[in-house]
């Protein structure tokens, strides 16, 4: 029996037993979302600022690709030695990059700062779940974890605001050197809780998982440099990438993580799905708005707000309502809604369909995967009887990254090829083609079988 089953399965999240740690885990989830939004917000100045246009998508891809290595080396670590000295080593790390970035006086030291701040990220993300598992009863897990979508509305809706209003007036350092303050905050909250942890041996660090998240990781910067078409090998490149990425990922993953295995590997299939579709379509559906029918971003901003609320409703929903307490039922729902409501929403590229339509599908996708989303960490964390909560978080999010970084690296090479000619089209059929991920995510979902937990 573990620390976790020997706690009471009654009480909530704010009672006075957990509420420093619930503090903790809203306020990191909160750094997240903040980080994640602002950066994307003021990247275009910053790629002018440094002359770094070529690259942009290196940008982003680098905290995904250091994340994976993370990932890999931060489970076992947390499993063995607890997730304070995790978060520990995570947060400074994380701190480090986001400074460096901030200071950088070229493209090159700014991308650097992005590599140290995507690997303290991913650590930061398994002591976050470790806590989770270690902190709360099982029966308060989905409560908790719908906390933790939570902490992703509020940034949504005034993130971006933030960070151009900082960009505008301080400039755009400003938005990373701001980042440790909060950060640290919410590092002594987590800290100062007092988590108990019982050791597990379960996972293992060697030299080949190392190795395999070294070359998983390269994939995915190979594949996003090839995917801009800028080079005149980036065939070769994005075929390197990808053989590199699912080769070396695929083995870095439980057995049957991508093939549809029952229990736990279509557990990581479904999410995987379920997330990059999501994602696939986040990122074209503002190109279906603003080129199909000419809206301001402020406008655009407010429709993916609105699925950023449904997600976070969709996770309460999962959390409290009795109707949905069957937790592989509500995860195939949620599967369906977030396909029903992708292949509505590419009806925003039809000018003669009206807004409130696809809008509202939108916000579909968003009640479903909220749904979804949580309910599967709750179930790998439900699966996790032998104190492998390290390794088991780290397979999640480890597959997070490599299929939604794959999905949209393929997304940004076909989109390159309708760029100069029909870019409305070449993002409609994006959108398509996440309807078909999302299809995917129902298949996986329908093999989720629980053996372990009752």
């Amino acid at each position: 029996m573990t620390a976790t089953d020997a706690r009471p399965a009654t009480g909530s999240p704010w009672d006075r037993q957990h509420a420093g740690v619930t503090l903790g885990v809203f306020s990191l989830a909160f750094l997240f979302a903040f980080e994640a939004l602002a950066v994307a917000t003021v990247m275009p100045e910053v790629v002018r600022d440094l002359d770094g246009l070529s690259l942009y998508a290196v940008a982003f891809a680098a905290p995904l690709a250091t994340s994976i290595l993370a990932l890999v080396v931060a489970g076992p670590m947390a499993d063995r030695h607890g997730p304070v000295r995790v978060l520990n080593v995570g947060l400074i790390v994380f701190c480090l990059g986001v400074l460096l970035a901030g200071l950088a006086p070229s493209m090159p030291w700014f991308i650097v700062g992005r590599l140290l701040h995507g690997a303290g990220g991913g650590a930061l993300g398994v002591a976050l779940y470790v806590v989770i598992a270690e902190a709360y009863p099982g029966t308060m897990r989905p409560r908790v974890f719908a906390i933790l979508t939570s902490a992703w509305v509020l940034p949504a809706v005034v993130g971006p605001g933030i960070a151009a209003g900082v960009a505008a007036t301080a400039g755009w350092r400003w938005v990373f050197l701001g980042v440790p303050v909060l950060a640290v905050g919410a590092w002594w909250l987590v800290r100062s809780a007092g988590v108990e942890h019982v050791a597990s041996d379960v996972g293992s660090l060697s030299r080949r998982r190392i190795l395999l998240a070294v070359l998983a990781a390269v994939g995915v910067l190979t594949v996003s440099a090839g995917g801009q078409r800028e080079l005149d090998a980036w065939p070769v490149a994005v075929g390197v990438g990808l053989v590199l990425a699912m080769g070396a990922g695929v083995r870095l993953l439980p057995r049957g993580a991508w093939s549809g295995a029952r229990g736990v590997p279509s557990m990581l299939g479904t999410r995987g799905a379920v997330g990059a579709s999501f994602t696939l379509a986040e990122v074209n559906l503002p190109l279906l708005l603003v080129l199909g029918r000419d809206l301001p971003l402020v406008a655009v901003g407010a429709v993916l707000t609105s699925g950023a609320v449904t997600w976070c409703l969709g996770a309460v929903l999962a959390a409290r309502w009795s109707r949905l307490g069957d937790k592989v039922v509500r995860v195939r729902l949620g599967a369906g809604l977030v396909a029903a409501g992708i292949a509505g929403s590419t009806l925003a590229g039809v000018p003669e369909v009206p807004l409130a339509l696809p809008v509202m599908f939108w916000g579909v996708a968003g009640l479903g995967i909220g749904m979804a989303y949580s309910t599967i960490s709750v179930l790998v964390l439900d699966a996790a009887t032998d104190g492998s909560y390290g390794v088991s978080s780290s397979a999640l999010q480890l597959n997070d990254y490599l299929v939604t970084s794959t999905v949209l690296a393929v997304g940004s090479v076909v989109f390159a090829g309708f760029a100069a000619s029909a870019p409305v089209t070449g993002a409609g059929l994006l959108v398509g083609l996440a309807v078909g991920v999302a299809l995917l995510a129902s298949l996986t979902a329908a093999r989720i079988r629980i053996t372990s937990v009752p």
